[in-house]
Formats: structure tokens, sequence, C-alpha cells
């Protein structure tokens, strides 16, 4: 792939854990091309074909048929949304058996009126509509910020999902709490902890050899991507960045000290690994074998989610989330252009 940008950085590794250093240069990608416009703070990208269905924090599915045309589709919850800072709809997953059940999981926020809560559930599309049929996973407190919320299907066909700290530091290192993890549904239907100790997980990905990365936001910098491994601790709050304790894994990367990606979505696309990225306004792609940085792909405002279907490369804008600048049309959903 050509290179987009070139780093005028060193990565430096300590005890195994490379970080970003500072004088990073920044480029435009040289091609791409605007799927869908005018999305409502979209969330998370699944294609069907040529049609796509995006879920966004205001409570809609965004359907994005081939020609571009967008139709937001109305969600009916079984709770209202909370409105607390970044909640609302958030994680969707199709699931696998989508073309013959119309199905899909969900993540959301809500507050029935003694504060905000997590709830994972299914919804069915019945014509336009989206209905809530199932709840899995509820009364997950939360605060105003750190919701986690990604979901994806695993290789093993099963739901994993990231849950936050809820701004409560110690629920991560808590075994009783779900807050601070890594969740699976098994074969059972039951939830078991993939790993803890997280702060603000909003990415998974898994390599072509299976092994599952993580993205989650530091406290200040120091934004980690964590290679997961079943039952391991990953140190919040007791280590971040290049710390490192005894019974703890320190990160395959991180931000920094002074620099601050805001990590989300992410991908595996050819071989590296596509991160979305909010405060750093741009799409990181590492070399998960040498743990490098390799390219920062900018230019488009904050990035919420990456998609790659094996060929193509997708990426939605996230500039209407009220902590962005908002340009014409914006959000939009964009495919990346590789040129050899």
């Amino acid at each position: 792939m050509k290179k987009l940008l070139l780093l005028a950085v060193s990565l430096v590794v300590m005890s195994g854990c490379g970080f970003l250093a500072e004088g990073e240069t920044t480029a435009k990608p040289e091609t791409f091309k605007e799927v869908a416009t005018n999305l409502q703070v979209p969330w998370s990208i699944n294609q069907v074909g040529d049609e796509f269905y995006i879920s966004e924090r205001v409570g809609t599915i965004a359907y994005v048929k081939a020609d571009g045309t967008v139709e937001h589709q109305e969600v009916e919850f079984s709770s209202p949304l909370a409105n607390v800072s970044e909640a609302g709809l958030l994680g969707f997953i199709l699931k696998p058996t989508f073309a013959e059940t119309k199905t899909a999981f969900a993540y959301y926020n809500y507050d029935e009126g003694e504060g905000p809560f997590n709830r994972i559930v299914t919804l069915k599309l019945e014509g336009n509509v989206w209905q809530e049929t199932d709840i899995h996973l509820d009364g997950i407190s939360t605060g105003n910020v750190h919701h986690g919320g990604r979901l994806e299907i695993g290789p093993d066909n099963l739901l994993y999902a990231t849950i936050g700290d809820a701004s409560n530091p110690n629920l991560a290192q808590d075994p009783t709490s779900k807050n601070g993890k890594i969740l699976r549904l098994n074969a059972n239907n039951q939830w078991e902890t993939v790993s803890l100790g997280h702060r603000n997980p909003q990415g998974l990905a898994w390599s072509d050899e299976g092994v599952l990365f993580a993205a989650e936001h530091g406290q200040s910098a120091k934004d980690e991507i964590n290679k997961i491994e079943q039952g391991q601790n990953y140190g919040w709050p007791l280590i971040e960045g290049s710390e490192e304790r005894e019974g703890f894994v320190s990160p395959l990367l991180h931000s920094g000290e002074k620099t601050t990606w805001a990590p989300s979505g992410m991908t595996f696309h050819k071989g590296k690994l596509y991160i979305a990225a909010l405060r750093g306004e741009g799409i990181l792609v590492v070399n998960v074998e040498t743990a490098e940085l390799e390219e920062t792909i900018t230019g488009f405002g904050r990035i919420r989610d990456v998609f790659s279907n094996g060929e193509e490369l997708y990426f939605i804008s996230n500039n209407t989330d009220g902590r962005g600048k908002a340009h014409e049309n914006d959000d939009k959903l964009y495919q990346y252009v590789d040129k050899k």
C-alpha cells in the first residue's frame, strides 16, 4: 500500500510496550470517496452487499442504500435513552443469521429515572422499524462518560462486548462487577469475562490468526492498544501506559505521555490494524507484529469506526458529536481507495 503518511517520529519500545513520540507529521489521504452523508452521530458500521446499517447515537439506524441514499430507521427501545455525555445507541452488530432473521445485537445507555445504565439487546427489523425483542445484559451501571459500548462477533461466532468503568476506576478491578471488562456471551447464553482492568475500551478486532486486540482510552493520554488473552488483567487503574507490575499486562502500544488518540472502533485490513481516533482525528495504521504505528490517515476530523470487508475499507466521521467541528453534510461514511 502506497504510504499516505510517513511519521516523523521514532517509535520507542520500552519493556515491550511501544509509545508514540512527539513531532508527527500528517497528510490528507490521496484518494477516498464519500459513500453517504448527513449521518447523525454515527457509531458502528455494518455492511450487507452494497448496503450499510450504521447505528446512530441519537437512537436510529442509518440504512445506506447502494446509491448512497440514507434512511434513518426508527428504533423502539424498551426504555428511554440516557441523555448524559457520550450516551445513546452505541454498539450495533448484525447477527450472522441476519439474512434470514433480520436481527442484530445492540448496546445502548438508558435512564428510567434512577441514573444511566447500559443494556445489550436483540433488535429485529420489521419493515423499516427496529423492535427490541430480547434483553441479554441489563442494569450495568455507567456514569456521565466511560460507557464502553463496542459489540463484535468473534471468530468463534460469539458476541463480544466492551464495558467501561462508569467513571469508577475501582470497578475495573472488581471481579463481581461487569464494568471495566471485555465480556463474551457464550454458547450457553451466559456472560463470561474475557479480560478485566480496562478503563473505557471502545474497539475490538481479530487478526487473521484469530488473535484479539482491543483499544481503550487512557486517563489523559496513554491511550492503549492491547493484545487480549483470556483471563488476563490489563491493569487499570493500578498501571497504565508503559508501567509494569506483576500480575498485570502492559499494552502492545500506547500514545505516550502527552499525546491523546481517543481510539474507538478498529479492524484488520490486509494484515494491518486500522484504528479510528476521535481526539487524534484520524485513522491509525498499526503493525501488530512490530508494535509500530506506521501511518496516520487524516483530513476528515473525528473518526468513530472503521470497517473492512476484506477488500475495501470504510470509515465514519464523528464531527456532529458535540466535540468536533462539523462541516457541510457531516457526518459521512467514506470508502478509502487503496491505490497500489
